[in-house]
């Protein structure tokens, strides 16, 4: 089966600033394939280039068997587009704004369609008011609407819920699996590690580069070779500053009221943790082992 997405050697060059570096991956139909990474790590760029709005320099993109360079008309109709800062005409309401852009795409049956997404999205009983009175997340739901009105076949969810609530973050995540398991493959960015969890395959963006790219458990298998643990000690920054001069620790963080500590593979337990504290003067400890998350991933390849 043909890729839904596929990029080689992608790159994006602004006068002397390399916003996309020689990026490859490829996407599959029916896939939530993820970007995580910081702001201007170039993931929106990588987007804009995909879908024609931004000529790459130099390497080659696919979308849905169409070139990026030469056939850019022929995917923008099949695929729909929504970030943090869609444009949506806060003086029409929910449906006035679905009509209208379904209108844009050429949509035939409107009012049909319309009901349809309302529907789907959870809309019934608020489609009266107003875009501009509604939160983040019912914002950002409707505009999650407007990018399915045409029926695509992918969708690109640029940072789509920065800014919502947790509440509405999963009820998004929940419209979005919806959307997957209906067959249409999904290509989303975020800065959100927990809301990167839920992504198919992940890849790792940093200064325009791609850092590693598997699914969020294999990249935690193969990117973090070390034990890691909760640290619970007083006085906290202390305790931060005389761990990291201890042999066997990779790293330490900051993790809430605790610390996280990243050591090498059997160079530590909990016990000799604590007593290498208790040897630096710290009194009582609780040191207990923890499960690696994508920020310590993250992290270690960003150091690396």
């Amino acid at each position: 089966m043909e890729p839904a997405i596929e990029v080689k050697e992608l790159t994006k060059v602004f006068g002397d600033f390399t916003a996309v570096d020689r990026v490859s991956f490829a996407v599959q139909p029916g896939e939530i394939f993820g970007f995580l990474g910081p702001n201007g790590s170039g993931k929106t760029t990588t987007i804009r280039m995909l879908l024609g709005i931004l000529r790459p320099t130099s390497g080659m993109g696919r979308v849905l068997g169409s070139d990026i360079h030469t056939q850019a008309e022929a995917i923008r109709p099949q695929v729909g587009y929504t970030s943090q800062k869609f444009a949506l005409y806060d003086e029409l309401t929910m449906v006035e704004n679905l009509d209208f852009y379904a209108g844009v795409y050429g949509v035939k049956e409107r009012a049909r369609r319309v009901a349809e997404v309302v529907e789907l999205l959870g809309l019934t009983g608020r489609e009266g008011e107003r875009a501009g009175e509604l939160s983040g997340g019912w914002r950002q739901r409707l505009a999650l609407g407007v990018a399915l009105t045409h029926r695509p076949r992918l969708l690109f969810l640029d940072e789509p819920t920065s800014g919502v609530d947790p509440q509405a973050r999963r009820a998004f995540w929940d419209l979005i699996y919806d959307l997957v398991e209906a067959g249409t493959t999904v290509f989303v960015t975020t800065h959100y590690m927990d809301e990167a969890e839920y992504c198919g395959r992940l890849g790792v963006m940093y200064q325009g580069r791609l850092l590693a790219l598997d699914t969020p458990d294999q990249l935690k298998q193969q990117i973090l070779h070390g034990s890691i643990w909760e640290v619970a000690v007083t006085p906290l920054m202390s305790a931060l500053t005389a761990l990291s001069g201890v042999d066997g620790v990779l790293r330490v963080g900051l993790f809430g009221s605790r610390l996280r500590v990243v050591t090498k593979n059997l160079s530590h337990t909990a016990v000799s943790l604590q007593s290498a504290l208790q040897g630096l003067g710290f009194g009582e400890t609780a040191v207990a082992a923890a499960e690696p998350t994508l920020e310590d991933v993250f992290v270690t390849l960003v150091g690396k």
